[in-house]
């Protein structure tokens, strides 16, 4: 009988972000023996530096705006102002509540041992960390992804921002060009907006946010134009960013016509690339610079490792990568009963005013399938709350097939990101307009433009 091989640890999670985080702990309170190798902050990227700091710094902004505009209301509000360092402390003590930081003694606290460096495999079931090797039965893969500069000329030779770094600047810069306006791009334009900067946003596709359906994108680039003073490029590729004095001076070229602009600082929001390079092809395991090939049960090419979030290269939304975490860890506790993940209801979020929120097919997304849809729009302004709110940009938008079952969703509205839940659920479980309309909606709540929207489907 052959001898049983024995191992460190059951299972190694390289990542302690949400691709990771599940599974660890789901795992651990199975009773098996878990290791958890972070190279860079425990917590990893959402809580530490995108998701957590950049919402904290938005809901700051929207109530600087909002009170900053509240003559119309009867308050007098013209003399007030905002302290940067303050706000950064604010983003800062947001970070702390949320736990990241401290995400390392959360996994000591569960039995998880803890190491903080860089994994590479050495074999498939050998890995080396700080110079430590460290063996496992089976791996989860969650390294996340990182900020990727576009090939521009002379953009490597100037100190550029990253999503990441400009939360750490101790003021506003006074002028900005972001290069990408999805949903990372606009949130900061809007940001920095409020707070005095004078912003560029150069996005290559004919609108903002390409990713949402055309009416949002139209509707963002004429609120932040409007109300923020922001000048968006769209149909615009940036050529070329040189140092010039203390600022940088772009080139870009739009419809045909090369230009030239001064300004302090520029910040590349353009995409993110995963981060594979831990010697992967040592444990025999199928990937590309874009990810690591999965099949539907986030299982790679080695049987004994998974993967899951934004190293599988779809740069998804952290509650897509603790979806994947945790059918993982089922799938490496339960390989007889595996499962796969199921994204049909998963929102995609942006966390602008208003806010905007999708789930389910996007209008694009039908036209490429060939699908036969309807389609109904109602616009905020026919619903009471934005009396009451004196807010009327946005809207909600459902898609429906012919026999009036909701395939997408759209919410672009104050608090969208609570609103779109009712219709993820009427997609993930295959409900009608007609039944979403029925149900009674709270008189003078956002709310009820889904109601009116679904109505007009019935």
């Amino acid at each position: 009988m052959a001898k049983k091989l024995t191992f460190d640890y059951d299972l190694i999670v390289i990542g302690s972000g949400a691709g990771g985080s599940a599974a660890a702990t789901i795992a651990a309170r199975a009773g098996k023996k878990v290791a958890v190798i972070e190279a860079d902050t425990f917590g990893g990227d959402s809580p530490n530096w995108s998701d957590v700091p950049t919402k904290a710094l938005l809901h700051a902004a929207h109530l600087y705006d909002e009170a900053r505009h509240g003559a119309r209301f009867g308050l007098r509000s013209n003399t007030l102002g905002y302290n940067y360092p303050s706000l950064r402390a604010w983003k800062d003590l947001a970070v702390k509540r949320t736990g990241a930081g401290g995400n390392r003694k959360y996994y000591e606290n569960e039995g998880i041992a803890t190491f903080a460096g860089t994994a590479h495999f050495l074999s498939p079931h050998e890995i080396s960390v700080n110079r430590r090797h460290v063996s496992a039965e089976k791996f989860l893969v969650a390294t996340g992804s990182h900020w990727v500069a576009p090939n521009i000329q002379g953009l490597k030779d100037v100190a550029y921002l990253t999503p990441r770094t400009i939360l750490e600047a101790m003021r506003p810069p006074k002028s900005l060009y972001i290069i990408g306006g999805g949903t990372i791009g606009v949130e900061i334009a809007q940001l920095l907006a409020i707070f005095g900067t004078k912003v560029y946003i150069a996005e290559i596709a004919s609108r903002l946010l390409p990713a949402e359906d055309e009416e949002v994108g139209v509707l963002m680039e004429r609120v932040l134009q409007e109300q923020k003073g922001v000048t968006t490029l769209t149909q615009t590729r940036t050529l070329a960013v040189v140092k010039d004095g203390i600022g940088k001076r772009i080139t870009y070229t739009r419809g045909g016509v090369e230009k030239t602009l001064r300004v302090d600082d520029v910040l590349i929001a353009t995409g993110r690339m995963p981060v594979v390079d831990l010697g992967l092809e040592n444990a025999s395991i199928t990937y590309t610079p874009k990810g690591i090939a999965v099949n539907n049960h986030l299982q790679t090419s080695a049987q004994h490792i998974f993967a899951a979030g934004d190293v599988l290269g779809h740069n998804s939304h952290t509650h897509t990568a603790l979806l994947e975490s945790s059918i993982a860890a089922n799938n490496l506790l339960h390989p007889k009963n595996k499962l796969s993940p199921d994204y049909t209801a998963s929102p995609r979020l942006t966390f602008t005013s208003p806010g905007i929120a999708s789930v389910g097919l996007s209008e694009d997304d039908c036209l490429k399938r060939d699908l036969q849809i309807n389609k109904a729009l109602a616009p905020l302004n026919i619903i009471t709350r934005s009396n009451t709110s004196d807010f009327r940009d946005g809207f909600v938008k459902i898609l429906t097939d012919k026999k009036g079952v909701i395939l997408g969703a759209t919410v672009v509205a104050p608090h969208a990101s609570e609103i779109i839940h009712e219709l993820a659920l009427a997609i993930k479980f295959g409900h009608t307009a007609s039944e979403v309309a029925s149900t009674p909606h709270a008189f003078l709540s956002w709310s009820e433009a889904v109601r009116v929207a679904a109505s007009r489907l019935s």
